[in-house]
């Protein structure tokens, strides 16, 4: 997954934007960026904050951002508490019906001391309450 993609994605049931992004994995690639700075609109996930409050805009890091790839890591929704997994650069939004919750357990337990090491207040949250699916239940 792109960082550029959190400036479109938003929570599918409460419409929360922009997500909590906590990465996991990643690896880069050896391309050029030629196209306008900032790319992102909104929201630049790269630095983790929006466009509008960055110093100067036309000096946004877009050219670094387009060579990283997300492997592996969590969308979180504030609001909601749901929690939605990236798996192999790809994220997952689904609707909690639609979720095989117990992919979605066996994911959070693989992950669970990465995102504790990484963000251990979240980790918590999610871990004990996230929504649709947690370790307690």
């Amino acid at each position: 997954m792109k960082y550029r993609l959190m400036d479109v994605l938003a929570c599918p049931y409460d419409k929360t934007f922009p997500l909590r992004l906590v990465v996991l994995g990643e690896h880069t690639k050896d391309r050029n960026y030629t196209g306008k700075v900032p790319f992102c609109e909104l929201y630049c996930a790269f630095k983790g904050m929006n466009i509008k409050d960055m110093d100067d805009p036309s000096k946004a890091p877009c050219a670094e951002c387009y060579r990283h790839e997300i492997e592996e890591g969590i969308l979180y929704c504030d609001k909601c508490h749901r929690w939605y997994p990236i798996k192999e650069d790809i994220p997952i939004l689904l609707p909690d019906e639609l979720r095989n919750l117990n992919e979605d357990k066996e994911f959070l337990a693989k992950i669970k001391d990465r995102l504790t090491k990484v963000d251990p207040k979240l980790a918590d949250e999610i871990i004990n309450n996230g929504n649709p699916i947690n370790l307690k239940q």
